[in-house]
């Protein structure tokens, strides 16, 4: 799985854009780079991610229980129709915050606020 790791339109919320199925064989890199966001708000969008098993979906519920207990905003953007299928039979849909895009869930996080540009 690739990751690539950016920061929202206020440089404060963490974007993990991930490419590649997110299974066992995989969540250990995704897990380095949630650490490596810390207490931050953080989105990851799985607009590339064809195929999400149990283990990548609990790593995924791992970080949002992370972000719910030190006050961040957390939340999944660009989940295919498989990947939605999966959220709704685990009722998982119900608990994670979940937008179209990256960008959309970060100005949800700042109230449409940007970076001020110099």
């Amino acid at each position: 799985m690739e990751i690539a790791p950016g920061l929202g339109a206020t440089g404060t919320t963490h974007i993990l854009r991930l490419k590649g199925p997110l299974t066992i064989s995989t969540l250990f890199s995704l897990q380095a780079a949630l650490r490596e966001c810390g207490n931050a708000d953080t989105v990851i969008d799985v607009t590339d991610v064809p195929y999400m098993d149990s283990a990548g979906l609990g790593t995924l519920l791992s970080h949002w229980a992370h972000t719910q207990r030190v006050a961040a905003k957390f939340a999944v953007t660009g989940v295919s129709p498989r990947i939605a299928v999966l959220l709704e039979v685990t009722k998982v849909n119900t608990v994670l915050p979940m937008f179209g895009t990256a960008e959309e869930a970060d100005l949800s996080f700042t109230g449409g606020k940007t970076a001020a540009k110099a």
